[in-house]
């Protein structure tokens, strides 16, 4: 049975896309499981780790107002992510993942809450996953294998 990345890098081929990640808290994990496949160049573009807020800004165009207003957690985040990414690389498809890995919570948010966006050239969606404290490890892994099926969707035809 085919993982969920080579169904992603065979979609991908199949429409002629290519894709970007934009990551935080996963350090370039999504990255990595996406290259762990042989041939993955056909679709892959490249990753984005973004740690730091001024990282974002400087890399992926998110506004500092966005980071300022919602914090680097959040939705709105997310999808700046994601559309930087789109528009620095100039592929069809773009990933985001920023998240609380933990251990520990901030001020106005849990441990384990990870938001993501997806962008494409016609559209962009945002989703927050609330994972919980299941640990940093297991969260970042968490958020690579939702980010996979966030890809996933994008790329499978809507009937």
């Amino acid at each position: 049975m085919m993982s969920r990345a080579q169904q992603i890098l065979t979609l991908g081929r199949e429409r002629g896309w290519r894709i970007a990640v934009a990551e935080s808290c996963t350090g370039g994990l999504l990255a990595g499981a996406l290259t762990e496949i042989a041939g993955s160049s056909d679709v892959f573009e490249c990753g984005y780790v973004t740690y730091s807020n001024t990282a974002k800004m400087r890399l992926l165009r998110v506004q500092q107002d966005t980071l300022a207003s919602y914090g680097a957690v959040s939705e709105e985040t997310a999808v700046e992510m994601a559309k930087g990414a789109l528009i620095d690389a100039g592929v069809d498809l773009a990933v985001s993942i920023t998240g609380i890995a933990g251990p520990g919570a901030s001020e106005h948010k849990p441990e384990g809450r990870v938001c993501f966006g997806v962008a494409t050239k016609s559209s962009a969606t945002t989703e927050t996953v609330e994972f919980g404290a299941i640990g940093r490890s297991r969260v970042r892994n968490a958020s690579v294998e939702h980010a996979l099926l966030v890809l996933l969707r994008a790329l499978t035809p809507q009937s």
